[in-house]
């Protein structure tokens, strides 16, 4: 089954989906930033979880549930889906039992909520292929190191000018121009650089070189994600994010400097995405910002008489 048999895209939400073949780039905690700044916004999110052997954004969205529980706090949680494996001897069965988790996943979402939240394993599969094919907006997390930018293309040893394209590289090419021949979209595609370090270096210059060019070559565009800080790993046994209200309740210490640093770059990548917000959630994240306002004020007996 291919594809792009009949699993088309979702006729009214929005797909992002997190790819990139090699492990540790931060896919996870981006993917449960994004949602999670989606939910604050006042969007409905669901999110899937493809990588059903790691399962580290189904275990994020976990621990965020129940903490909220032993905490008694309010935490947004997205519908949540982990697809499972095929585990059968024959590859076409297990591609068959896996579609059939996906779409079902997707039916069931896509006609009430605004986002999909797909996060991919770090293999290239057929649920990875076709994640990457349904994408309205793929996002790919990258440490900010020519390790890294190894998953994209290589360069030349003695002068960093790029000299070819990666596998993965050419897969989106493939899923992009094969989107476009089904429905004439074509997914807008962002390189995230991760684990930025937070002084200028000839590495980070070199690469961002090499990513201009890349982006030439490939039509991505690319933008500034999280540095490398502890908080972030801190936030995942809790299922935090740096957008939540980060107190002593919350967060079981005192917020310091580095969170406020950390939910400033967050929100400067969300900025940079340009994701398509709906006008109604816009309005309900209003309402709720304008609830929470006067929740706590006493009401006059004119409010009551209006």
């Amino acid at each position: 089954m291919g594809i792009e048999g009949s699993f088309g895209r979702p006729k009214s939400a929005h797909v992002i989906v997190l790819g990139n073949e090699k492990g540790g780039s931060g896919k996870s905690t981006t993917a449960m930033h994004v949602a999670v700044a989606l939910m604050k916004a006042g969007q409905r999110v669901a999110t899937v979880d493809l990588d059903s052997r790691q399962k580290s954004f189904t275990h994020y969205v976990e621990n965020r549930r129940d903490w909220a529980k032993r905490a008694n706090v309010k935490l947004e949680v997205p519908s949540h889906y982990c697809i499972a494996r095929g585990t059968g001897i024959k590859l076409d069965e297990n591609e068959a039992i896996e579609f059939s988790g996906f779409a079902e996943a997707i039916t069931a979402v896509e006609k009430t909520h605004d986002f999909i939240v797909v996060d991919t394993p770090g293999t290239d599969n057929y649920l990875m292929r076709l994640a990457h094919s349904m994408a309205d907006t793929l996002l790919t997390p990258l440490n900010d190191s020519f390790v890294d930018f190894d998953v994209l293309g290589t360069v030349d040893p003695t002068t960093y000018a790029v000299t070819g394209e990666s596998q993965y590289a050419e897969m989106v090419s493939d899923t992009r121009r094969q989107r476009r021949l089904i429905d004439g979209e074509l997914p807008n595609w962002i390189v995230v650089r991760n684990r930025l370090s937070m002084l200028g270096s000839r590495n980070r210059r070199l690469l961002g070189e090499g990513l201009n060019e890349l982006a030439l070559r490939l039509g991505f565009r690319y933008a500034d994600g999280f540095a490398e800080r502890v908080i972030y790993r801190e936030f995942f046994p809790r299922g935090l994010t740096a957008l939540d209200d980060l107190d002593e309740n919350t967060l079981g210490t005192r917020p310091n400097m580095s969170h406020v640093t950390a939910r400033e770059e967050v929100m400067q990548l969300l900025h940079a995405l340009k994701l398509p917000l709906d006008e109604r959630g816009k309005k309900r994240a209003a309402n709720r910002a304008e609830w929470r306002s006067v929740a706590a004020q006493p009401l006059e007996v004119h409010d009551l008489l209006a």
